[in-house]
């Protein structure tokens, strides 16, 4: 203030009014409001605008929602942000963004919902798995332990269309599904399910992370379950709850889907997500917090399994019989791929 003041006053004795400079000075921050800004450097977050207290010194890359420009007098502007502390708004220090995003070449985050993707009401049919599949194999008496549409369930199916009037083709339709005494929406509801967006635009990398772990969080204890993707209600099986948590973090990997996991072969959706380029490939070594563990099979060195790193050596996964929280290597997997990064 002490240099902008001797400036004013230079400035004057050569014709130049103060509001002038004080204007001229002010092309430096921002006067309206920005909208989202990332800070560009270390910065302090204020509790008041008149910067008495202190609430907390934020690194760079940080990102903030930001209600209005606040100036008070004797101060240069200021940014308040949706929790109420104070930003400078100096552009040397904060910029204005469209908010977090990964770089172009990677998947990008979404800050809309996701919208399913595949036909929501697919008819199940010969080794078709998922929640579907696993719950007319148990209305049926045909559950074997692994739910996907045998023989058996085939054949019980055109026993049950016969038997109850209904167009016998040994696949299940809507109709055939309501029979079964299923409620209706239910033919919808469970592949319509894509879990909702746990962080906003103006959340750094970390909120995005932090969003993917707490959506994995509500599956735990629940069963595993082959070929399975849709809400906490249900089990899934180890790729299904990694494209429920990518879908909490903004990420939507399709031609990958949670719909058409169900559908044949693509239990191994964990194969497809390894051959994505629009994930970061990073060594064992630089593994962190968020990251996604491919596993391969002994033997054919084929992938078969992922989970999501929670750091310190754990992983939550679904691996027979259920969603847990297991260390990186044990004795059932510990044969790693490699990892790869959902947010850079």
């Amino acid at each position: 203030m002490k240099k902008l003041g001797l400036l004013i006053l230079a400035l004057t004795s050569l014709g130049l009014g103060s509001n002038t400079v004080v204007a001229q000075a002010n092309t430096k921050y921002y006067t309206a409001n920005p909208g989202i800004i990332r800070t560009k450097k270390t910065v302090v977050y204020y509790q008041n605008a008149a910067k008495t207290k202190k609430a907390a010194t934020i690194k760079a890359n940080h990102y903030a929602k930001i209600i209005k420009v606040v100036t008070v007098k004797g101060h240069a502007p200021l940014l308040k942000t949706n929790t109420g502390k104070y930003v400078t708004a100096n552009k040397a220090f904060v910029a204005k963004t469209a908010g977090y995003q990964n770089p172009k070449k990677y998947y990008q985050v979404n800050y809309t919902q996701i919208k399913p993707y595949g036909k929501v009401g697919y008819t199940v049919k010969r080794n078709y798995e998922g929640i579907k599949t696993w719950k007319i194999m148990k209305r049926l008496g045909t559950a074997n332990g692994y739910n996907k549409y045998n023989t058996a369930t085939y054949y019980a199916v055109r026993s049950f269309q016969k038997k109850h009037h209904l167009k016998v083709t040994g696949n299940v339709d809507e109709k055939t599904w309501v029979k079964l005494g299923f409620p209706k929406s239910s033919w919808t509801s469970i592949d319509r399910y894509v879990a909702p967006l746990g962080a906003h635009a103006w959340n750094g990398r970390q909120d995005h992370i932090e969003a993917m772990i707490k959506q994995a969080y509500k599956y735990m204890g629940n069963p595993y379950l082959v070929g399975s993707s849709t809400s906490p209600a249900y089990g899934t099986d180890c790729s299904g709850l990694v494209m429920q948590a990518l879908y909490a973090g903004g990420i939507n990997p399709a031609p990958i889907s949670s719909i058409h996991h169900a559908y044949p072969g693509n239990e191994w959706n964990s194969r497809n997500l390894w051959a994505s380029k629009k994930f970061k490939h990073v060594a064992y070594s630089h593994k962190k917090r968020g990251d996604l563990v491919f596993y391969y099979q002994p033997g054919t060195h084929t992938i078969w399994h992922v989970a999501l790193y929670l750091g310190k050596g754990k992983v939550i996964e679904s691996w027979p019989p259920r969603i847990m929280v297991q260390p990186i290597k044990n004795g059932q997997r510990s044969n790693v791929a490699g990892i790869a990064r959902v947010f850079n």
